[in-house]
């Protein structure tokens, strides 16, 4: 399948520049890099109510989140989507997809938190894992304290950070104040095996090469990856019945792309409700390169905001 003439550009680009893989630097220089990279390709940010930082407990101490409030605080604002980001649980942060969350924010209406969850190597598997847990089990408990309904929370991530969220969602089986209301995954990782086609037959692919994969696998296990453990790969969970409906979104010429398409086939054949959507054409990162992947970025923001608002929407039954 052919690429779209906006990535066949970006692609040009980035194979005429000069530079150090980003699989050869430490973790410290990778995350000034992956800071550089989102400040060139990311699109201006939309108007919101305000942006504020809060501490909440965690599983090794206090986490940080940054809450988004839209500027109108109608009954769309009561509804909150939990957002993790993408950087293979070593690079990225809350600033680095700040501008993400911003639109999520003003495309929903919805308040939005964004969880700096713990990173690689310095806190290695499953860390990242326990807070991510932990944020989604404090959001739905403190729902109603912050003025918002608990019965309409949605998780949502991007990359390593969609796989966070699907797993948050079997390790929470029981223990929310309501069921969450949808699982918005953006090219997720979901399998650390590299079994299926796409993972050999884009095994060069820019951003995320299969050198890049391997070093963020051993940034983020270590010695060992524990590739038994669903909780590192949550394409190991059997059983997905009673999961949140998902927006499952990938990118034609992402190595990831067949775990996400098979993710998402898992969860339809337990009964949950599934849309899939392949942006052909274009490359793992897209949602995050607005400003040089217009079409792309323009096609999966108007899909991801109408499902959350879908998602979202008041129901007739509201939990006391």
């Amino acid at each position: 399948m052919k690429l779209d003439r906006e990535t066949e550009a970006l692609l040009y680009w980035v194979s005429s520049a000069t530079g150090t893989p980003t699989w050869t630097l430490s973790p410290e220089a990778a995350r000034a890099e992956y800071r550089r990279t989102f400040a060139k390709t990311e699109i201006a940010p939309p108007a919101i109510g305000e942006a504020s930082d809060l501490t909440i407990a965690g599983p090794a101490g206090p986490m940080r989140l940054r809450r988004y409030l839209p500027a109108k605080r109608g009954r769309e604002a009561e509804a909150a989507v939990l957002f993790m980001h993408g950087g293979g649980c070593v690079l990225g942060d809350i600033d680095t997809h700040d501008i993400f969350c911003r639109v999520l924010c003003h495309d929903t209406g919805a308040t939005v938190f964004s969880l700096d969850y713990r990173l690689a190597p310095e806190h290695l598997f499953p860390a990242a894992v326990e807070d991510t847990v932990a944020a989604l089990c404090w959001l739905s408990r403190e729902a109603l304290a912050m003025g918002l309904d608990p019965a309409r929370i949605a998780i949502a991530g991007d990359s390593a950070g969609a796989g966070l969220a699907a797993v948050a969602l079997h390790e929470t089986r029981g223990q929310l104040q309501a069921p969450v209301r949808g699982q918005l995954l953006i090219y997720p990782a979901l399998d650390l095996r590299g079994r299926l086609p796409s993972r050999k037959a884009l095994a060069e692919q820019f951003p995320i090469p299969r050198e890049m994969i391997e070093w963020f696998f051993n940034q983020y296990f270590g010695r060992a990856w524990p590739c038994a453990d669903p909780r590192a790969d949550p394409s190991l969970y059997e059983d997905y019945t009673g999961l949140p409906p998902a927006l499952i979104i990938t990118a034609g010429h992402d190595p990831l792309r067949d775990e996400g398409k098979e993710y998402a086939e898992s969860l339809s054949a337990a009964g949950v409700a599934v849309e899939y959507r392949c942006r052909e054409g274009t490359i793992h990162g897209f949602m995050a390169m607005g400003r040089v992947l217009r079409g792309a970025h323009d096609w999966g923001r108007k899909r991801v905001a109408a499902w959350l608002v879908e998602r979202l929407r008041e129901g007739p039954k509201r939990r006391p």
